[in-house]
């Protein structure tokens, strides 16, 4: 022994646990060979487990840039960094790792679907946004601006007739696209709104936008949904100041269809409506012509500046004025046909069906709101052709409440005029010309679906509207996510020939003839199929999301539903 080794302690305490025994002689390199607990023994043939993909990109990966340690090989099995043979890609994770829980992927799916997705998640599991990359300096943009310009947007899509939760969506998009996490849209009828809070410790930052005035134009909704969309999109940079000048130039645009055309469309529309009921040549021009005098007279109304209940009223009297007419004159038609259609150009269908949708998705106060519209609307053309047909009957108008209309007995010449009627119906809402096609040939598939099964296979008329209305919609979603745009366009002129506008106007007369239990009973008929209409509508949208493939939270299988209640 040395002179140092003499001075060392010669007890056990002194000795390392992991220095070897003397004796046991040590590898030729000269450093300690220590083993594992978890190693495997040599001579212990274990499988081999190839390490997809899927698995390096796990939360239970390596971080990049961090290697395992020396003679631990990633593609055993038995490694603490290498993945189980029995893990799933799909298994939920059982602890909250250091990093966060990974991103969903939603990336391959129309923007739509993946904000709706992620509203419906709860906030503590929404995925964090990418870095934005939508701004010159390192900063990002300004809060209060992109607030802005989300309710800005908002307010054109919302004064469109969009639904609150397509809005909520759009707005939660636009957030997203610049950076902006734990924001919190929240619409209602009048007001937008919404609340950003950088950090739990940080005061959150609120901003609201009253919509004042509404307009119907699908062509200005289309451009802002592709504006959304490029927003949305990562491979597209789009500035704050730039997405601000296409915003203005979205305002500025004017409508695809000058006054004139809207109101010979209007015409055809009560003219196509009368032929869908049973009427001739003659009833198609006497209805075209009292609903393009009711249109001029509602401009000049609105002009003056009257509310829409009067010019509502007002539009309705032309056409239950030129059907009192005809019968009064003795000229044979069916002077119930001109009255017909022109009720089903005024009949508030696209309010219906945005009002029952906010219902069904859980929207309550935007839907009590807009069903109160088309409330008032209705009212104000009951009021009008109830006026006209009182007078009607005090000069002796024979009008006969239990005459037939559309008996299907000219299926070829109804088709048309239900595929004329969605035509029309599109112009009057100022749709892309690149949509018109499509939205008329789903109005005259719609037709053959409800003559099929009301006048050939005897069923329920609101039955069989509800089936019909239930293929437009199915038809329109799955239309607007292939060329991804909004479902309006496609929806809302092809339920068109689905209104009741015979059992409306039936209704009406029964009460103008003092049979108030007859006329009651066809109103409430009349109430019947616009639900009908309604709720197919939105049922057909949402099976039309069964056949997306939305892959993670936004799955079928996974996709939560929409604000949910217990009723107490």
């Amino acid at each position: 022994m040395t002179e140092a080794e003499d001075r060392k302690p010669q007890s056990d305490e002194a000795h390392s646990a992991f220095r070897p025994p003397s004796g046991v002689g040590t590898s030729a390199d000269g450093e300690s060979s220590t083993t594992s607990e978890f190693e495997i023994p040599q001579g212990l043939a274990v499988s081999r487990h190839t390490v997809t993909e899927s698995e390096t990109t796990s939360e239970f990966a390596l971080p990049e840039g961090l290697d395992a340690p020396a003679g631990t090989p990633a593609e055993f099995e038995g490694s603490a960094f290498s993945m189980p043979s029995t893990y799933h890609a799909w298994s939920p994770a059982v602890f909250t790792p250091a990093s966060g829980f990974p991103a969903v992927n939603l990336t391959d799916v129309p923007w739509q679907d993946r904000m709706r997705a992620m509203l419906r998640m709860p906030v503590a599991d929404r995925p964090a946004p990418e870095p934005s990359q939508k701004h010159d300096d390192e900063t990002g943009p300004a809060v209060p601006r992109v607030l802005d310009l989300t309710l800005r947007i908002g307010e054109l899509l919302l004064a469109g007739g969009e639904g609150a939760e397509d809005v909520e969506a759009a707005m939660f998009a636009v957030c997203r696209s610049y950076g902006l996490d734990r924001c919190e849209p929240n619409v209602t009828f009048t007001l937008l709104s919404i609340s950003h809070q950088p950090s739990l410790v940080e005061d959150p930052v609120t901003a609201s936008r009253t919509v004042r005035r509404r307009g119907t134009d699908y062509t200005r909704l289309a451009a802002v949904f592709h504006l959304v969309d490029d927003l949305s999109d990562p491979d597209t940079q789009i500035s704050l100041e730039e997405a601000y000048r296409r915003l203005a130039e979205i305002r500025r645009n004017r409508h695809p269809y000058p006054t004139w055309v809207l109101t010979v469309a209007s015409g055809l529309l009560a003219g196509a409506a009368s032929l869908l009921v049973g009427g001739g040549l003659t009833v198609f021009f006497a209805a075209m012509f009292g609903s393009m005098l009711g249109d001029r007279l509602a401009w000049l109304c609105a002009g003056r500046g009257l509310p829409e209940f009067y010019q509502f009223a007002v539009a309705a009297m032309p056409p239950a004025a030129m059907g009192v007419v005809l019968t009064v004159t003795h000229v044979d038609v069916k002077a119930s046909a001109v009255i017909t259609g022109g009720l089903f150009a005024l009949l508030p269908g696209r309010a219906l069906v945005a009002g029952v949708q906010d219902g069904l998705t859980g929207f309550y106060i935007t839907a009590a709101a807009r069903l109160l519209e088309v409330m008032y609307f209705f009212v104000s053309i009951v009021a009008g052709v109830l006026v006209v047909l009182y007078f009607g009957v005090q000069l002796g108008a024979e009008l006969n409440p239990d005459a037939k209309l559309g008996t299907g007995d000219e299926p070829f010449v109804q088709i048309f005029a239900s595929m004329l009627l969605s035509l029309a119906f599109a112009i009057l809402l100022q749709q892309e010309r690149s949509t018109v096609l499509a939205v008329t040939l789903n109005g005259g598939v719609a037709w053959c679906v409800y003559g099929a099964m009301h006048f050939a296979g005897d069923i329920s008329p609101v039955a069989s509207t509800a089936a019909a209305a239930g293929l437009v919609g199915l038809f329109g979603q799955l239309m607007s996510r292939y060329r991804f745009a909004s479902a309006l366009p496609y929806t809302t002129a092809a339920i068109g020939p689905l209104l009741p506008g015979s059992a409306t106007y039936f209704g009406l007369l029964g009460i103008a003839q003092s049979e108030v239990d007859s006329g009651l009973l066809s109103l409430s008929n009349a109430v019947a199929l616009a639900m009908a209409i309604a709720i197919g509508v939105n049922l057909g949208g949402e099976i039309s999301r069964l056949f997306l493939k939305v892959p993670g939270a936004a799955s079928a299988a996974g996709r939560r539903a929409a604000k949910r209640t217990r009723g107490f």
